[in-house]
């Protein structure tokens, strides 16, 4: 099959499979918290998403909902959320593509930076990447060394355009010079479906995303992109252990509400979700899953949200990366 051939079934494949009266601070108590999941059942912000769920239903007296709504590299979610009534019964559970979205897409159907208000930067983690146990190597850099024998071979798939998977394996890319095809699907999920089929070679996900897999046999992790190893995975280099000091990359999941939802329904919005992060039942199911819970307030989450922003605003502008379909 031709590069371009093979490209284009490869993205084929990726492609199928504010009223006038401001509500009291206790409005959200009068009927279910609505969790907003921008990708679909599977992922990491799904995974978070469904273990806070109880504890925060148990902290808040009434039913919490976690509710899918995917598409567009979390657009559509998003966008759902930003027009929702600001009464403290629906929230966004995001992954970093919020912060990247902006620079990455041209006509965003909302502002990301002043259509919502942080809750909580809920917990961050480095990605695990894992391939198809076909693939060639026992870790990342006997899969480099093959992968530099034959240029335009294998493939990755993302999340989506501008996600943080997807930043990082082109960093990682450009670091390495090798040439690897980036296959751009609609959330960990399918990005897990496509390398368990051999679709594409690899991807990048939390540990939670892959863990079974990973155990099951079906995926291979090959390095980590934090700082340190897994406990889960003590075997499993580094991306810096591999041949390139200083590398270093997290994914993160935040938590917004509408711009216009009062400051004290915020603030107990904060408060709520603070208390279920922070459930030792809670950290610990996240921590098993490899996240690091960070459970800030709003203000450290928007602040966070603009440094990403402008962290990979600066790298794409400076690699000259593609950041369209």
């Amino acid at each position: 099959m031709s590069d371009i051939s093979r490209r284009d079934a490869l993205r084929m494949t990726a492609a199928v499979v504010a009223g006038a009266f401001a509500p009291s601070a206790f409005a959200q108590t009068d009927s279910s918290l609505k969790l907003v999941v921008t990708f679909p059942p599977g992922g990491s912000t799904d995974i978070t998403a469904r273990i806070l769920q109880p504890k925060l239903a148990e902290r808040i007296g009434r039913p919490v909902v976690v509710e899918n709504r995917p598409g567009a590299a979390s657009q559509v979610g998003t966008q759902y959320v930003a027009k929702a009534a600001p009464d403290g019964n629906t929230v966004l559970v995001c992954f970093d593509t919020h912060a990247i979205n902006p620079i990455a897409k041209k006509n965003l159907p909302y502002d990301t930076f002043k259509d919502f208000v942080g809750v909580s930067l809920a917990v961050r983690f480095p990605l695990v990447i894992g391939a198809h146990p076909s693939v060639p190597g026992k870790n990342l850099k006997e899969f480099l060394e093959a992968a530099k024998k034959e240029p335009g071979k294998f493939s990755y798939a993302s999340t989506g355009v501008g996600s943080m998977n997807h930043l990082v394996a082109e960093d990682l890319k450009r670091q390495a010079g090798v040439d690897i095809l980036h296959v751009p699907f609609g959330g960990g999920g399918p990005a897990v479906a496509a390398v368990l089929g051999n679709t594409v070679s690899f991807t990048l996900l939390s540990y939670a995303a892959l863990k079974g897999s990973i155990a099951g046999g079906k995926v291979k992790p090959l390095a980590v992109t934090g700082t340190k190893r897994l406990a889960d995975l003590p075997d499993v280099p580094t991306v810096a252990e591999s041949g390139f000091p200083g590398f270093e990359a997290y994914s993160w999941i935040g938590l917004f509400a509408p711009a216009a939802t009062p400051g004290a329904t915020v603030k107990k919005l904060t408060e709520d979700f603070q208390a279920a992060l922070t459930n030792a039942e809670v950290t610990k199911k996240l921590t098993d899953a490899g996240f690091e819970v960070m459970a800030t307030d709003g203000p450290a989450l928007d602040r966070f949200a603009r440094g990403q922003y402008e962290r990979w605003a600066d790298f794409v502008k400076k690699t000259g990366l593609k950041m369209e379909e």
